[in-house]
């Protein structure tokens, strides 16, 4: 029988080559992972959970590929990953309340959209102290009392009141965690634009029990630390029943 002819040096390096630009693509424009770095999504999203997120689905619609890819709006109560609008460079995790049109408010912490009483199952509510802006917005005017420290949102934000209602502008989204009580969102930043939409998390990849701090320790030795502490704990501090949970 013919030997089937091996495959070269040159043949495999082009093989490897064509792999490693395909994945490059997927990870660069279409799926990027991300790590959940605060408690403003539990019990949805916990820290130290490690999501894959779709960044075609919420992207501006491109004319060569526009009919071949799945391209659509940002839906009420999805969860959408962002750019910050107040903190350039930091990404967020939130779950977008209204859309463009939208008129919100909060009464004694319950969220009202168009004048409906929403039932929101995913919000958890973990501390027993409130705060009179975040649980009556945005009838109570915002100040530094109530950790409102954005000088600029809290001199736009009467100009979006229509009556009791923050009505949202066009090209633009209100969000808010759901740890509704430790969530720093849109009512202390204001709203989100359209631009700054990265995309949609998908599920859960691996998630690791993480101190609520990691993400502001910095330094190299920090993250070295962390990093042998991973290699110890992977097994038991790995949060198995999460892996691969669909993110909703």
């Amino acid at each position: 029988m013919d030997e089937k002819p091996r495959e070269t040096t040159v043949e495999f390096l082009a093989s490897l080559a064509g792999v490693l630009v395909t994945g490059l693509f997927i990870i660069t424009f279409v799926l990027q992972a991300f790590e959940i770095p605060s408690s403003s999504m539990e019990d949805t999203l916990l820290i130290g959970d490690h999501v894959f997120v779709n960044r075609e689905q919420f992207a501006p619609p491109t004319r060569w590929l526009g009919p071949l890819m799945p391209y659509r709006d940002v839906h009420r109560d999805e969860i959408a990953v962002f750019m910050s609008p107040e903190q350039p460079g930091l990404f967020l995790v939130k779950r977008i309340i209204g859309t463009p049109g939208d008129r919100i408010h909060l009464r004694d912490d319950v969220v009202y959209r168009n004048g409906e009483k929403l039932v929101e199952p995913f919000v958890r509510h973990k501390r027993e102290e409130h705060n009179l802006y975040t649980d009556n917005f945005p009838a109570v005017v915002p100040s530094e009392a109530y950790g409102v420290r954005n000088e600029k949102w809290a001199q736009e934000l009467p100009s979006h009141i229509q009556g009791e209602d923050i009505v949202v502008p066009p090209d633009s989204y209100f969000a808010m965690g759901d740890n509704r009580d430790v969530s720093y969102d849109s009512r202390f930043w204001g709203f989100v634009p359209r631009t700054n939409i990265i995309g949609r998390p998908m599920f859960i990849y691996w998630s690791f029990e993480t101190p609520d701090t990691q993400y502001e320790m910095r330094s190299m030795g920090d993250r070295l630390g962390f990093l042998a502490h991973i290699i110890i704990h992977f097994f038991d501090e790995t949060r198995w029943s999460r892996t691969f949970r669909i993110v909703r």
